[in-house]
Order: structure tokens, then C-alpha cells, then sequence
């Protein structure tokens, strides 16, 4: 598990998300992919598919509620944030 900041979520900030994430020391091979219902995902999953950087076997999980698991584990953040009235650039984030 990772994270990317990034001013657009699109296919190219996925991929870029993705392959830092499978790339990291502390990370085994996922057999299964978990994303919200973003469309960007099975996009940047296909390129990195082509490119085999994932196995073509692996599937990819897009709802939208199956990552809340994840997301209850960043309450702490969202506490912190709502305090702040939220991030408000991308450069104090």
C-alpha cells in the first residue's frame, strides 16, 4: 500500500501510483488488485499489463467499496484535514 499526490487523477497518475506501489522492498505480489470505482484504473492496469510489469492473470476489483478497509485506516488523516478546513494547494499537502 502506497500513496501518490497528484494534481489530476487520471490513467497516467494510476500508472505512475501502480508501479511505485508494486515496486516498493515492503510489498509481495498482490494476487488480486482492490480500486475504487475510478475509470482510471483498469486503464493504467491494461498499459502495465502490455508493458508486463503485472501478470495478465491478475484481476483488477473496481468498486467502490471494497478499499474502505484502507480507508478506515486513514480516519487519523481525515480528522486532521476536516480541522484544517482541508489541504488547500498542492504544495502544503
Amino acid at each position: 500500500i502506497d500513496f501518490y499526490l497528484s494534481n489530476k487523477r487520471d490513467a497516467k497518475a494510476a500508472k505512475y501510483f501502480l508501479k511505485k506501489a508494486l515496486a516498493s522492498c515492503h510489498a509481495t505480489k498482490p494476487r488480486v488488485i482492490t480500486a475504487d470505482g475510478d475509470k482510471a484504473y483498469p486503464v493504467a492496469i491494461r498499459e502495465l499489463k502490455e508493458e508486463k510489469c503485472i501478470p495478465h492473470g491478475m484481476p483488477l476489483r473496481v468498486k467502490k467499496y471494497l478499499n474502505n478497509i484502507i480507508e478506515q485506516d486513514h480516519r487519523f488523516i481525515k480528522k486532521r484535514i476536516r480541522n484544517m478546513l482541508g489541504l488547500k494547494s498542492l504544495q502544503t499537502a
